[in-house]
């Protein structure tokens, strides 16, 4: 069985009647593609981002049993009118509950909310919850802010309340020390890393211990680093027991390690060597296959590398699909 955890869909249309700041889907001459425009975005959408027989074609070629899907980041619009932001996020929740209703047992949808707002955000975690949605997406940052920001905690700590697992996804950001042309891949993996590091250093990982979190990409370059902010916190190289008089910020508490090991973690990071490292250092059940599929390709048959990686059965179980229930929170189909 394999279940992937990191897939994308966009809705086919939105209401005629939407503000100006909505996104549109056009009509593509020829095909059953969409096109997406948003403010200077223009991707074009094939049809497996908004029709379930078209996904469930695609599952099947590839060698997918289910799919965690979540709209695509740009949607993700925090700079809107917190109205505005409200009303896209319930017209595209809306849009991924039919979705999913379409295929139970293939689809698990999750919800956006404008986080923007973070009182409003909160609130609507209870209607997702009810709509049948399994769960929230959201960017790795909010309008400059990482999501470890001490604003940020009552959502998380709702989330957890309810029993929704949160997917952070990685999101450009504005930086001048970076070219443009590197906003998708180096920079993101920036933005990963901060946002996963925000929830450790600012305080949320220790408030909400129940919350299931996961990050797009392995949280970027965070668990390449990990193993620095260890050392600081125990003054030891290779996890070895605490001195605490040789560390830089040594507590009582549980090591960055120890929160790291409570994330998950999508495999969407293209070679072996990053899996081995992923698997070695936060162990086979922090992680969840994922493909950023149909955005990107799937790879064929949809996680060969991870069964190159000579694990045990259980742990490959574990990866392909088993963690992703215990993420969700709900028993896997017979």
């Amino acid at each position: 069985m394999l279940v992937d955890a990191h897939a994308h869909l966009l809705p086919h249309d939105y209401p005629d009647d939407a503000p100006d700041c909505f996104p549109r889907m056009e009509p593509v001459d020829g095909t059953d593609a969409r096109l997406l425009v948003f403010g200077a975005l223009r991707f074009t959408a094939k049809a497996a981002f908004f029709d379930a027989e078209k996904r469930i074609e695609a599952q099947d070629a590839s060698g997918v049993d289910a799919e965690v899907i979540t709209p695509m980041p740009p949607l993700l619009r925090y700079d809107l009118p917190v109205a505005d932001g409200l009303s896209l996020a319930r017209h595209v929740n809306e849009f991924t509950t039919t979705l999913c209703a379409a295929a139970p047992g293939r689809l698990y949808g999750f919800g956006i909310v404008p986080l923007q707002d973070p009182d409003t955000a909160t609130a609507e975690l209870k209607q997702i919850r009810d709509a049948g949605l399994h769960g929230v997406e959201i960017a790795s940052g909010v309008l400059g802010r990482p999501i470890g920001d001490e604003r940020f905690r009552p959502f998380f700590a709702e989330a957890e309340r309810l029993g929704l697992p949160v997917f952070v996804h990685a999101m450009p950001a504005p930086t001048d020390q970076l070219p443009a042309s590197a906003m998708g891949t180096h920079v993101v993996g920036l933005q990963g890393a901060t946002a996963a590091a925000s929830m450790i250093t600012g305080g949320t990982a220790a408030e909400c211990p129940d919350l299931r979190l996961s990050f797009s990409h392995a949280a970027g370059g965070f668990p390449l680093v990990l193993p620095r902010a260890q050392y600081f916190w125990s003054g030891t190289w290779n996890e070895e027991p605490a001195v605490p008089e040789r560390a830089f910020a040594h507590d009582d508490g549980p090591s960055p390690l120890d929160y790291a090991r409570h994330f998950f973690y999508d495999t969407m990071v293209f070679d072996h060597r990053a899996l081995r490292y992923l698997v070695d250092l936060l162990g086979h059940d922090r992680l969840l296959a994922g493909s950023d599929f149909p955005a990107m390709p799937r790879e064929e048959p949809c996680g060969r590398t991870l069964r190159s990686l000579d694990l045990s059965p259980a742990e490959l179980d574990d990866i392909l699909w088993h963690n992703t229930f215990r993420w969700l929170g709900v028993d896997p189909p017979p």
